[in-house]
Formats: structure tokens, C-alpha cells, sequence
């Protein structure tokens, strides 16, 4: 049995393939574990931040429940401070002018007074 020289190289060149399989393998089954690992991270990750997510959405639902419940008040606060102007215009206009009329006939009748008073 006689071994040549291409039968050598042949050899070489399937133990050199072999040898960079077994080099290329290990990181390969090595970076597998490092992405199996980072699936569970996020599978966690995702476990936790969904119920967070959940508990902000309802939170906001009641924020803006509470905003509605404010507008409410604040709408009727306003249709009050209307209502308190025209109250106020009202009086206004009904009472002030006669009392400042009765008033004013009331100066006039001291004013009057005070001088027969003074010539007397």
C-alpha cells in the first residue's frame, strides 16, 4: 500500500476542515447559549412590564374620568359666576339708582335744614 503525495494532501486539507469546524463550532454552540439566555431575559422582562403597562393604562383611564368630573365643576362654576353677574347687574339697576336718588334727596333736605337752622 503506497501512500502519495495527494493522498497526504487530501488528508491534510480534511484534518485542516475538520480542525476549522470544531474552531468555528464552539463559538457558534456558545453565542446559541448567550441567545437562548437573552430569550429568557426578555420573556421575563416582557412578564414584568406587561402588568406595569396595564396598571398605566388604567391609571389613565381614572385620570381622565376625574378630568371629566372636573369639567363638570368647572362648567357649572362658570354658569354660577354668570348667574352672579347678572344677579349683580340686576341689583344694580333696581336698587342703586333709587338709593342713590334717596340719598341724594336726603343730602338736599340736610343741606336745606342746616341753613334755615343757621338763619334762625
Amino acid at each position: 500500500m503506497s501512500v502519495s503525495l495527494g493522498d497526504i494532501a487530501g488528508l491534510l486539507a480534511a484534518l485542516a476542515f475538520v480542525a476549522l469546524v470544531v474552531v468555528l463550532a464552539v463559538p457558534l454552540l456558545r453565542l446559541g447559549a448567550v441567545l437562548d439566555e437573552t430569550r429568557t431575559s426578555v420573556t421575563r422582562f416582557t412578564e414584568h412590564t406587561l402588568p406595569v403597562i396595564d396598571e398605566a393604562a388604567e391609571t389613565v383611564r381614572g385620570a381622565n374620568a376625574q378630568l371629566g368630573k372636573v369639567d363638570t365643576v368647572t362648567t357649572s362654576a362658570a354658569e354660577i359666576g354668570t348667574n352672579v353677574s347678572a344677579l349683580t347687574t340686576l341689583v344694580s339697576a333696581t336698587l342703586a339708582r333709587p338709593m342713590i336718588r334717596v340719598a341724594a334727596f336726603s343730602f338736599a333736605v340736610r343741606s336745606v335744614v342746616a341753613r334755615r337752622r343757621g338763619r334762625s
